[in-house]
This record gives C-alpha cells, sequence and structure tokens, in this order.
C-alpha cells in the first residue's frame, strides 16, 4: 500500500516540462492504465450496458405483465369452473333428493299392491277353505245319510212282515190324504 500512495506522490511531484521517460514502477503504471481502462468503458459502455439492462428491464416487465393477464385469465377461468361445479353439485343434489324421493314413492306403492295381493290371497285362501269344508261337510252328511238310509232299510226290512209293510202304507195313505183336504 505504501508503494501505491508513493507512486501518486511521485506523479503529484512530476515535472510538467521534463524528460519522456519509462516508468518502471509496476504497481502505479497499472493502476493508472487500469482507472484508464475502466473509465474508458464507462463512458463508451456505458450507453451499451444501458440499452442491454433497459431491454432485460422491459423483458422482464413483458413477462411480468403476461403472467398477470394469464393468472387474471386463469383465476377467472378457475371462478367460472368453481360456479359451475356448485351447479352441477345443487343438480345432482336435486336429483339425489328426487331420486330418494321417487324410491319412497315406489317402495310405498310396492307394499301397498304387495298388502292388497296377501289380503286379496288371504280372502281367496279363506273362501277356498270354506268351500272345501263345506263340500266335505256335504260329503260327510251325503255318506251319513246313505248309511242311515241303508241301515234303516235294513232294520225295515228285516223287521217288517208283510202285514205291517200294508199297515205302514196305508197310514202314508192316510196322511197323504189328509194333507190333500187340507189344501
Amino acid at each position: 500500500m505504501k508503494n501505491v500512495t508513493h507512486s501518486f506522490v511521485f506523479l503529484a511531484h512530476w515535472p510538467s516540462a521534463g524528460s519522456f521517460g519509462l516508468n518502471t514502477d509496476i504497481l502505479a503504471t497499472n493502476l493508472i492504465n487500469l482507472t484508464v481502462v475502466v473509465g474508458v468503458l464507462i463512458f463508451f459502455g456505458k450507453g451499451v450496458l444501458k440499452d442491454l439492462l433497459d431491454n432485460r428491464k422491459q423483458r422482464i416487465l413483458s413477462t411480468i405483465r403476461n403472467s398477470e393477464e394469464l393468472r387474471r385469465g386463469t383465476i377467472e377461468q378457475l371462478e367460472k369452473a368453481r360456479i359451475r361445479l356448485q351447479k352441477v353439485e345443487l343438480e345432482a343434489d336435486e336429483y339425489r333428493m328426487n331420486g330418494y324421493s321417487e324410491i319412497e314413492r315406489e317402495k310405498a306403492n310396492l307394499i301397498n299392491a304387495t298388502s292388497i295381493s296377501l289380503e286379496q290371497l288371504e280372502k281367496s285362501k279363506n273362501e277356498t277353505l270354506y268351500f272345501e269344508k263345506q263340500r266335505a261337510m256335504n260329503q260327510v252328511r251325503q255318506r251319513v245319510f246313505q248309511q242311515a238310509v241303508q241301515g234303516a232299510l235294513g232294520t225295515l226290512n228285516s223287521c217288517l212282515n208283510t202285514e205291517l209293510h200294508f199297515r205302514t202304507i196305508r197310514a202314508n195313505i192316510g196322511i197323504l190324504g189328509s194333507m190333500e183336504w187340507k189344501r
């Protein structure tokens, strides 16, 4: 650092009208060369660097604007999709509720129809049982009557002789005759 300071001091004490010589101090000459090069670069490169930075700035700003527009469009599409989703969910709930009420109605109708069919079947069964009971009772009556008649005929045939037989016939004729007179 001391050498750098001495170089500046040396430049300050350099005679203005003197000889042109070769400066052998490397640090002093490099520093001068670097300041000249950096000065030239700043003077001439400032415009190029400014243009490059302005172009980069414009590209970044246009990218940000495009991103904002895409974001707004995406948000609008998202809101539309949410509204459509809510509408579809409401319709689905409505269909579900209508479907449940329709199912309940059909279930009630089926239960009613089944109970009516069961009542009719029960009534038909009871009527069939009644008729079968009546038929069985009639068959039993007929058999009892036939057996009673056969037993009575057998008893009569075994007990009756011809005289008793004629007497019974006369008595029946008398009963029939008295019935005619009452008419």
